[in-house]
């Protein structure tokens, strides 16, 4: 707060953050309670927070908005989330591949836990390693990563599994 030169704006910003803080709180409380009032969910729910980068807000949105997860083989799963590469080609022009589409919630749900998985996952932060040392495009690991995040959640919904290291 020492960019506000009035100490009333200083103690206004104070009390609307503290406020937002207190709401967020209990938001996260009332979606943690929706989720283990439903056995399914609450499973759904443990087995997706068990992985490293997946938290309450990434669970609550998969649980959600992609009912599907743990009932498809990985490339149907993918393709659903539309991170699965679609080709931009037309009769002789090649154009690059790239995602687009599909469930917007789903997909910024699954970027931000990527970002925190490449760098507390060690299985995704393998992964973006080897990604980087080929030189690919930050963007690209990053979507790599989501795909490759969301197709070890649909794993471990399907075989009823938590996270595990090996």
């Amino acid at each position: 707060m020492r960019h506000f030169e009035s100490q009333d704006i200083v103690e206004r910003a104070t009390a609307a953050i503290t406020s937002l803080k207190a709401d967020r709180k209990s938001l996260d409380a009332e979606i943690e309670a929706l989720i283990k009032a439903d056995a399914d969910c609450e499973t759904a729910y443990r087995i997706v927070t068990s992985v490293p980068g997946a938290g309450l807000i990434v669970a609550a949105t998969l649980i959600c908005e992609l009912p599907e997860l743990g009932s498809l083989n990985r490339r149907q799963i993918a393709s659903l989330a539309y991170l699965a590469p679609f080709p931009r080609e037309s009769g002789q022009r090649k154009g690059y591949r790239a995602i687009r589409g599909g469930r917007a919630e789903v997909r910024t749900a699954l970027f931000n836990a990527a970002r925190v998985g490449i760098r507390f996952n060690p299985k995704l932060k393998v992964f973006a390693e080897r990604l980087a040392a080929k030189s690919k495009p930050y963007k690209v690991i990053i979507v790599a990563a989501m795909r490759k995040l969301l197709t070890i959640l649909n794993a471990m919904l399907k075989a009823n599994e938590m996270w595990r290291l090996t």
